[in-house]
C-alpha cells in the first residue's frame, strides 16, 4: 500500500543542512506521526512521503521555500534595553523567549548589542536554509 494524502503514517528522520550539520532527528526516539498533506509537517517534507510503501527510504533536498521559508527582515527586531533587566547579560547568539500581545511565547536569538536597543532576531532558526532529510516510512494507517 502506498502513502497517499490523508494517510496517517510514522516515519523516522533525520535532518541535516547542507554542510552536513545535523539538526534533529528521531533516531532512539519513536517515529514521528503525522497526517499526509494535513499541513502538520513543513511542505518539502509532507510532498515527498505520497507514493513510499512501508520500508521505504529516500533522501530529500528542501528548498527553504517550501522549508522555514526565507529570512523574514521585518523579523529582526530592534528591542529598547531599558526594558532589560540590568542584571541579565547579554550577548549575540543568545537565544531568548519574548512574549507576544497575545500572551504566546516568541522565541529569538540576540544579533547585536546597541547602545540604547538590542537587535533581536524572530525568524525561525532554520530559516533561509536548505534542509536534507534522510526518511523511512515505518508505518500507514
Amino acid at each position: 500500500m502506498q502513502a497517499k494524502n490523508g494517510d496517517n503514517v510514522k516515519v523516522h528522520y533525520t535532518g541535516k543542512l547542507v554542510n552536513g550539520e545535523q539538526f534533529d532527528s528521531s533516531a532512539g526516539r519513536e517515529p514521528l506521526g503525522f497526517t499526509v498533506g494535513a499541513g502538520q509537517m513543513i511542505k518539502g517534507f509532507d510532498a515527498a512521503i505520497p507514493g513510499m510503501v512501508v520500508g521505504d527510504k529516500k533522501t530529500i533536498n528542501i528548498p527553504a521555500a517550501e522549508a522555514y521559508g526565507e529570512k523574514d527582515p521585518t523579523a529582526i527586531i530592534e528591542f529598547p534595553k531599558e526594558h532589560v533587566p540590568a542584571e541579565m547579560k547579554l550577548e549575540p547568539g543568545m537565544p531568548l523567549t519574548l512574549t507576544d500581545p497575545q500572551g504566546n511565547p516568541v522565541p529569538v536569538i540576540v544579533v547585536e548589542l546597541k547602545d540604547d536597543v538590542i537587535v533581536l532576531d524572530a525568524n525561525h532558526f532554520l530559516a533561509g536554509q536548505e534542509l536534507i532529510f534522510d526518511i523511512e516510512l515505518v508505518e500507514i494507517n
